[in-house]
């Protein structure tokens, strides 16, 4: 729901902007066309990436590496993989249940989450690009530290 009213908004407020200057407005989505069109063969060479690994992985190595018995070492295993995966947040969550199902401990399940969503190693290049390496780095770091950090306190928490 919450959703369907951000792309309601969305679409008011181009609605919005239309009104107020068409041209301005019909500029502003040729370049946002442009710009999309320019990450799109990055962005696919990545899907086809991840999906190439996520099919070599069977559920059985998944819980082994990250079982709820792996401790740091699986906690280790997960941000890595999180690190270099990436899977959309709509993917991401019913994965992470799925993991949780076979057998992976809870802390590494949330480091995997929380690296899958802030650290971006596939993307950084991409990233370099737009933001420069410095930035990119020290994003990527403290996200890498962040996850172990609510990884820590979810598990002593819930687990």
């Amino acid at each position: 729901m919450f959703t369907v009213l951000l792309y309601l908004a969305a679409a008011g407020s181009l609605l919005y902007s239309y009104r107020q200057d068409r041209k301005k407005t019909k500029k502003s989505l040729m370049v946002a066309k442009k710009s999309f069109l320019n990450m799109l063969p990055d962005l696919v060479a990545l899907f086809i990436l991840v999906a190439i690994v996520l099919t070599l992985a069977p559920p059985s190595t998944i819980q082994k590496l990250i079982g709820g018995q792996s401790g740091f070492w699986g906690m280790l295993v997960a941000s890595v993989v999180g690190s270099i995966t990436l899977i959309p947040g709509f993917i991401a969550f019913p994965l992470a249940k799925s993991l949780l199902d076979v057998g992976a401990g809870l802390s590494q399940v949330v480091i995997f989450i929380s690296t899958l969503m802030m650290v971006g190693l596939a993307t950084a290049p991409m990233e370099i690009r737009y933001f420069g390496k410095k930035q990119t780095l020290i994003r990527n770091g403290v996200a890498f530290m962040y996850a172990f950090v609510v990884a820590f306190i979810v598990g002593g928490i819930l687990g």
